[in-house]
């Protein structure tokens, strides 16, 4: 028997018309809703989506949010955008040709990942077990809360959706299920401000008829693979044996063939520990020259540092990253004791190992980051006893992010960061 859920003030209603007590048309509708437990939450083109929140003057606009120049690729794009052809990962000449009139902004990374906090902390006061996949997304399971929110996750999840909606300014789209796998595709099939739902007993007539890469994980080359087999719908994979499968593709065929019958049975694990915050950008043209590099290192030293501060945390290990151009990636790593979260620190310690490397080879990319990451420490200042300057520019540093969040983050810069290239792809942060 289908069950219906009003979107509008969450009540359960009669039919899936109209709700008997708001009048509202938006009903969704599932035979076993109230069973299931486990959610995917996913932003709706996150980056843009903060964007034109912030910047009303963009909401009609199409968005690109990416690097600019002959390197850039898209990082998002909105839907406005999307019904050009935009989509992620495409090089930013492309979108361009695809769609002339929209606007292009670099990533703010430090403010996504602050609003991706935000969003991850909504999500805790329903449940703590909230598994985050990327700062847009999150695995939640609701299984057994119905007692403690006077209602089953499917109701519970709609008062989220519209808090997120009212509190953050963004959308989400929501896939809820019995299983990661299944949530995860549900919530990929009614974007933007979608709530999709996949039973058990439809699982298996839902999968059939959908390509092999419909499963999370398999892309160009093992479906060429699967294909060479025969294997191209999901139903091929559902209706030969596991042992044929392990036979031509071993441990992943045995995977597979569990996926494709929707057994996924993976726990929703709350937060790991995070082990990195780095931020890199790759140019334009190669550079060899060292004061250029120089003053490329310290904007990505700037941004990690930002993304340091707003997570609260610090680093006891610098690295540095350069990709040549013959794309041979080159690292180094630092100790930094103690830990900090400050641009300057991560810069002076990370420009003697740049100053080594830069020989005259000819390089494509620089990047910056934190590793070993801990609490940060509130008004660290970094005592060095062979640096007696090292105090001031810490309280200099703590005094421009101030001025940053008030006034924004070109308010103040330093020097180095004055005279920095304007031909470069602006940077993609992890």
């Amino acid at each position: 028997m289908l069950e219906h859920w009003c979107r509008s003030c969450f009540c359960a209603a009669p039919d899936a018309h109209s709700c008997a007590s708001c009048g509202s048309t938006d009903v969704l509708s599932h035979k076993d809703a109230a069973k299931l437990g486990i959610a995917h939450i996913d932003c709706d083109a996150f980056y843009a989506a903060v964007e034109k929140r912030d910047d009303p003057s963009l909401a009609a606009i199409p968005l690109i949010i990416g690097g600019n120049g002959r390197r850039g690729v898209v990082s998002t794009a909105c839907y406005l955008a999307r019904a050009f052809g935009v989509h992620s990962a495409m090089p930013i000449y492309q979108a361009k040709r695809k769609c002339p009139v929209a606007k292009i902004l670099s990533p703010n990374m430090a403010k996504y990942v602050a609003e991706g906090e935000r969003l991850r902390e909504l999500m805790r006061t329903l449940t703590p077990l909230v598994e985050p996949v990327s700062i847009d997304e999150a695995f939640l399971d609701l299984t057994g809360t119905e007692r403690v929110h006077h209602g089953p996750p499917v109701q519970t999840l709609l008062r989220l959706q519209q808090r997120i909606r009212q509190q953050m300014g963004i959308t989400v789209s929501i896939g809820l299920s019995y299983n990661k796998f299944l949530a995860k595709i549900a919530s990929d099939l009614d974007k933007p401000s979608g709530f999709s739902m996949i039973g058990e007993a439809e699982t298996l007539t839902f999968l059939a008829q959908k390509p092999v890469d419909f499963i999370f994980g398999v892309g160009p080359a093992l479906s060429r693979k699967l294909a060479a087999q025969g294997l191209t719908k999901i139903a091929h994979i559902q209706n030969r044996p596991d042992a044929d499968m392990a036979k031509h593709f071993g441990e992943q065929g045995l995977q597979l063939a569990r996926l494709a019958r929707g057994i996924d049975t993976r726990k929703v694990s709350p937060a790991q520990k995070r082990k990195s915050i780095s931020s890199e950008t790759t140019f334009n043209d190669d550079i060899t020259d060292l004061q250029t590099l120089e003053r490329h290192l310290w904007r990505q030293c700037e941004r990690a540092a930002r993304m340091a501060k707003a997570k609260k945390l610090a680093g006891g290990t610098a690295v540095l990253k350069l990709k040549d151009n013959v794309h041979q990636i080159i690292t180094r790593q630092k100790p930094l004791n103690p830990p900090s979260d400050l641009a300057d620190i991560l810069f002076r310690t990370l420009q003697p190992s740049l100053q080594k490397l830069a020989d005259g080879r000819a390089f494509r990319l620089i990047g910056a980051g934190f590793s070993s990451l801990c609490a940060s420490q509130e008004g660290d200042q970094y005592h060095d006893l062979l640096d007696n300057e090292a105090p001031r520019r810490a309280l200099a540093e703590r005094a421009m992010d101030e001025a940053r969040a008030k006034f924004g983050d070109t308010a103040i810069q330093k020097g180095r960061a004055l005279d920095q290239s304007k031909k470069v792809k602006k940077p993609k942060s992890k």
